[in-house]
């Protein structure tokens, strides 16, 4: 029998959480904006953009006016909007620090695309700018929303998902690579971007490592390669491999890449049986699967959209002033990650990192309310 989508029931809009959306690229055109229309908490109340034709169009599509339309100059003005409470940066990672700030300054609560900044400094001043304003910082980690992506988690900590056992975990393994074919992508830009497919693509693989096992890597060994020639990669690296070695002798694999065919994957491999995510990154059609000597097994969920779930969760943590699953913490650990990966890149040795003991150290207690069969 087939599985029944999850169908929201809105709030009215005094009780819901008002957005301003700022920065509106492919992913706010696309996907962010069109999301909110299935919200059961949160709705547009403002953009913000250079394009002001292109802001006035998604205005009168969303039930705005020109009057809730801003440009970046125009940013602190939001202030007077009680109906704006929290703001989502989608803008080019080198400017989410310098927003993140304007944002905290002016008393709005934070949601911010992945990553949180350019390093684990820039990220970890950003945490400390929101918590000295008294407002939640949220790093926009969709995968740690999904109903698939915890069926692995839940397998992996558990040792099985439904009949099929996993047994103790010894390997993952993590791919995200894509082609970037515009040398002039600022993705490409280093001071825009910060490095290459790393903190772009490669942070999911990065990031659902961490999450699936609960627990923050003990040491990191990486190599990248940077073709000589190619217009694309004047700046940052077209691919890079990176071994995480996790407490208890769990080494994790990280592959990334902006140069080959669009893949992204989770495998995990335990004494009795094997997960498998794939695809693993995309916004729907999420696939998990545990293969054991019994057989396979693969649970099944209703539909949602991933950046739904997301905007929901944020707006019910600002309701119950509760620290969102993905706080600005959990950014910063993956930051401190990257930061490793280029530093043993640059030196050719494995990189020693702090020990955390805790598990689910960065994140945070209020965990997603996911879709229900």
């Amino acid at each position: 029998m087939p599985l029944k989508p999850h169908i929201p029931k809105p709030e009215s809009e005094h009780k819901r959480v008002g957005y301003a959306i700022v920065g509106i690229g492919k992913l706010s055109a696309e996907e962010l904006i069109p999301a909110v229309r299935t919200s059961e908490h949160s709705y547009i109340a403002a953009l913000v953009t250079s394009e002001e034709n292109k802001g006035n169009a998604f205005a009168r599509a969303f039930d705005l006016t020109e009057n809730d339309v801003y440009n970046y100059e125009q940013f602190e003005e939001l202030a007077g909007r009680e109906d704006v409470e929290a703001v989502y940066i989608v803008l080019p990672n080198a400017l989410h620090r310098e927003y993140v700030e304007r944002a905290a300054r002016i008393g709005k609560h934070v949601l911010c695309e992945k990553p949180l900044g350019m390093n684990a400094e820039d990220a970890q001043a950003m945490v400390d700018a929101c918590k000295k304003a008294g407002v939640l910082l949220m790093t926009a980690y969709r995968c740690q929303y999904t109903p698939e992506h915890w069926a692995a988690r839940d397998a992996v900590q558990g040792g099985k998902l439904g009949q099929a056992r996993l047994g103790k975990i010894k390997l993952l393994d993590s791919m995200h690579v894509q082609v970037q074919d515009d040398p002039e992508a600022w993705r490409l830009k280093k001071d825009l971007a910060g490095g290459g497919p790393l903190p772009d693509v490669g942070i999911y693989s990065v990031n659902i490592l961490r999450f699936v096992l609960g627990q923050e890597p003990e040491w990191v060994f990486a190599a990248q390669h940077q073709p000589k020639g190619d217009p694309r990669f004047k700046e940052v690296e077209e691919s890079v491999s990176a071994m995480l070695g996790f407490p208890g002798g769990v080494i994790a694999n990280v592959l990334t890449s902006y140069g080959a065919m669009k893949t992204g994957t989770l495998r995990v491999l335990g004494e009795e049986g094997a997960l498998l995510m794939d695809p693993a990154f995309p916004y729907d059609g999420l696939k998990v699967k545990i293969t054991d000597d019994q057989g396979e097994f693969s649970p099944s969920f209703p539909e949602y959209d991933q950046f739904t779930l997301e905007f929901d969760h944020f707006a019910q943590c600002i309701r119950g002033g509760q620290q969102p699953w993905t706080p600005g913490e959990e950014g910063v650990a993956d930051h401190i990650v990257m930061d490793a990966i280029y530093e043993s890149i640059r030196s050719g040795k494995r990189v020693e990192l702090k020990p955390v003991r805790k598990p689910d150290a960065s994140r945070g207690e209020h965990k997603p309310q996911l879709p229900r069969k």
